[in-house]
C-alpha cells in the first residue's frame, strides 16, 4: 500500500531531526576539542613563564638571600616618558643623562594612577638608578618577594609628587610574579635616624621613601614614607 503523504511527511520530519541531532553532536564535539586544545596551549604557556622565571630567580641570590634576576625582566622600554614638569631642573638634567648610562636589572614597574605616576624599579637605590626611576632599599625585600618591600626615589624626581598621595590611593606593583596591589593606610614623616619604618614584617607591605621637604634647597633633614598593605582581594589575580 503506497505511503500516505502524511506518513512521508513524518518520516520527514524523523529524519531531519536526527540529521540536526548529528550536527548539533558534531558542534559540541569540536567545541570540546578546540577547548582542549587552548586549555592545553594555556598551561604549556604558563609553564614556561613559570620556567623561565624560576630559571632566572635561579641565576643569582646576594648575601642577605634574595632572589635577584640578573637581566631586566620587565618592558620598561613601553613605559611613557616621564612627567617632569615638577622636577628640579638639575634632576631633569640627571636623568636625561642617565639614559645614555646601563643600569642593574629592572624588578618591577611602580604605578600609582591617582598620581599618573609610572616608573621602574631597579635593584638597587643608587643615584643613577633613582635619577632613571626608583630602587630597592638595601635589605628589604624584592617585588617578588614576600615581607617590606621598600622603595627610594628623589624627591625632586619622580617621587615629588607623592607629596599630593592620600589616604586609600591604590597603588600597583608590577612583579615578575604578576601584579600585586596595595592600598595606602599611613603616610609620615620621620628623622633620617629613624629606620623602624624599614624593619621586615611578616605580612606583604609596600613602604615608599623620600627624602623631605620636596622643596627643601640642600640636602633634607628629613624623609617622607608612604606605607602600604597588601589588598588580598586581588591576590593571583591578573
Amino acid at each position: 500500500m503506497p505511503m500516505s503523504w502524511r506518513n512521508r511527511l513524518m518520516r520527514t520530519i524523523e529524519w531531519s531531526c536526527y540529521a540536526a541531532g548529528l550536527v548539533c553532536s558534531a558542534l559540541f564535539l569540536s567545541q570540546l576539542a578546540v577547548g582542549e586544545v587552548e586549555r592545553q596551549t594555556d598551561i604549556a604557556a604558563f609553564k614556561q613563564v613559570q620556567l623561565a622565571y624560576s630559571e632566572v630567580a635561579d641565576m643569582a641570590s646576594d648575601s642577605a638571600g634574595h632572589s635577584e634576576p640578573s637581566m631586566a625582566s620587565l618592558p620598561v622600554d613601553a613605559l611613557p616618558a616621564p612627567d617632569t614638569s615638577l622636577w628640579s631642573p638639575g634632576r631633569v638634567a640627571d636623568y636625561q643623562a642617565s639614559l645614555q648610562l646601563d643600569l642593574p636589572p629592572v624588578l618591577g614597574i611602580l604605578n600609582v594612577p591617582s598620581l599618573a605616576l609610572q616608573l621602574p624599579v631597579y635593584s638597587i637605590d643608587s643615584e643613577l638608578t633613582m635619577d632613571r626611576g626608583a630602587g630597592v632599599i638595601d635589605g628589604m625585600a624584592y617585588p617578588h618577594e614576600g615581607g617590606n618591600i621598600g622603595i627610594a626615589g628623589h624627591r625632586d624626581g619622580y617621587f615629588r609628587a607623592l607629596k599630593d598621595i592620600s589616604l586609600g590611593d591604590r597603588v600597583v606593583l608590577e612583579t615578575l610574579q604578576g601584579p600585586k596591589y596595595f592600598t595606602v593606610d599611613a603616610t609620615r614623616i620621620v628623622e633620617i635616624e629613624d629606620t623602624h619604618v624599614l624593619a621586615d614584617t611578616d605580612e606583604q607591605r609596600l613602604t615608599l621613601v623620600t627624602c623631605y621637604p620636596f622643596y627643601f634647597v640642600g640636602h633634607a633633614p628629613q624623609r617622607f614614607v608612604v606605607s602600604a598593605s597588601l589588598d588580598k582581594n586581588y591576590v593571583n589575580r591578573n
